[in-house]
């Protein structure tokens, strides 16, 4: 798995130029799933981004997560993150999951995170999506997992 994780002000998502969902403060993912992912990476990510402290206290410092703060994630699944640039100018994405499977894992994570406590909008796995957001700091985490 791998994600990349960007602290927002604000971020809506359109598909086929509808709303789909819209958070105020609080975490854009962009999630993807590749081949091999087992169930067990969902609780682990799903833990580790419950309690990111990437917001900043009344110190100025990174010490809060984003439950801590009240904010909301948009997750978004992005299998394009799989993309591998070693041959040619044109990413090959071989090791991106299947889609069934990858939703699967996706639903999972985000059904795990809901739980946590933290509000969860998704993004439409599959569907050619546009995303308004307003990034905060900046600050941008990659996160994967160890294979």
């Amino acid at each position: 798995m791998k994600a990349v994780i960007q602290r927002v002000n604000n971020a809506k998502l359109s598909a086929d130029g509808k709303l789909v969902s819209a958070i105020g403060k609080g975490l854009v993912v962009y999630f993807c799933v590749e081949k091999g992912d087992g169930e067990e990476l969902c609780d682990i990510f799903a833990n580790k981004l419950s309690k990111l402290r990437v917001f900043e206290d009344g110190n100025g410092k990174m010490n809060l997560s984003v439950r801590d703060i009240g904010g909301e994630i948009l997750f978004v699944s992005q299998f394009t993150l799989a993309a591998d640039l070693s041959h040619g100018n044109r990413p090959g994405f071989t090791d991106a999951e299947l889609p069934e499977r990858a939703n699967a894992l996706y639903i999972k994570t985000a059904d795990i995170l809901a739980d946590s406590g933290i509000p969860v909008h998704l993004g439409v796995f599959g569907a050619d999506m546009t995303i308004d957001q307003q990034n905060a700091g900046p600050v941008t985490i990659i996160w994967e997992s160890a294979r």
